[in-house]
């Protein structure tokens, strides 16, 4: 399993980290965000999401509708807070399997997607430091994710 650990001291190194995955992801690639509440995983999607597409497109969170899609150049972006999902086959619901066939998928909240969340996938995971601001980004690359991880020079 390939995993890494990066210090995000501040808000541009969350972008820089966005960036070098943004670089990294292609169609049909699924992105898990863990953490708690307040941890990042909205900032780093908007921030991933603007550099792949508009630096100045609005990026709100999901967290009320669910699922925000964005049309970039490379790929359809699938951006979905699930933190108020109670049952995994609510996705569907949501346009799951559109999200899975065509585009990328960023999950907020992937735990709750049950056995449908795919075997090979992008797990990153933010951590407070306990320092005022800091995070650290755990990255995980598990099935086929891991070879294209170990290659991608993070």
């Amino acid at each position: 399993m390939f995993i890494k650990k990066i210090e995000l001291t501040n808000e541009k190194d969350t972008e820089n980290l966005s960036k070098k995955i943004g670089a990294f992801l292609q169609k049909k690639d699924f992105v898990a965000l863990r953490g708690d509440l307040g941890a990042g995983k909205t900032s780093f999607s908007r921030s991933l999401i603007r550099h792949l597409g508009d630096d100045k497109q609005e990026v709100p969170s999901p967290t009320f509708t669910l699922v925000q899609f964005y049309d970039l150049p490379k790929f359809t972006l699938w951006h979905f807070d699930l933190y108020r999902i109670k049952h995994p086959e609510e996705i569907y619901e949501l346009g799951w399997e559109d999200a899975c066939h065509d585009g990328v998928v960023l999950a907020e909240w992937p735990e709750n997607l049950g056995n449908l969340i795919p075997e090979d996938r992008i797990e990153i995971e933010l951590f407070f430091t306990g320092k005022d601001g800091e995070r650290i980004a755990t990255i995980k690359g598990l099935g086929e994710m891991e070879e294209r991880l170990n290659g991608a020079g993070l």
